[in-house]
């Protein structure tokens, strides 16, 4: 995909930049995260973790001559399988988060929620 998609790399660099803010401030900072938010420092170093390699992942798409529409859709998918994943956690007992937990995991849920919506509508208005 070459023309039309000046949105939708804007959105990718976006999302390259939140996950990769994202996953840095919960893999060093896990500590006191936990004191502050009740979830358990090693979950927030896993999920920060795997923030690093796939924020590299959509910033190397965002940034390539083609933006590629199947890579676009894995984002999409990975994103949703994202929020999906953090909703899904406050919902189990495998943590007890304090209220300022559950709003840092529903706060960062919604935003990539935003940007998986935004990313289909940039992907709508591409052309190929």
């Amino acid at each position: 995909m070459k023309s039309n998609t000046t949105f939708l790399r804007r959105v990718l660099i976006a999302d390259a930049a939140a996950s990769a803010a994202t996953g840095l401030l919960m893999l060093l900072a896990a500590g006191p995260l936990e004191q502050w938010l009740a979830i358990p420092a090693g979950l927030l170093r896993a999920a920060g973790a795997s923030l690093i390699p796939f924020a590299a992942l959509v910033a190397w798409l965002a940034l390539r001559e083609t933006v590629s529409r199947a890579g676009v859709w894995a984002v999409i998918a990975l994103n949703v399988l994202w929020v999906v994943d953090s909703v899904a956690l406050l919902f189990t007992s495998w943590v007890e988060p304090a209220m300022l937990g559950y709003a840092f995991v529903l706060a960062q849920a919604a935003a990539v929620a935003v940007l998986a919506e935004l990313e289909y509508v940039g992907l709508r208005r591409a052309t190929v």
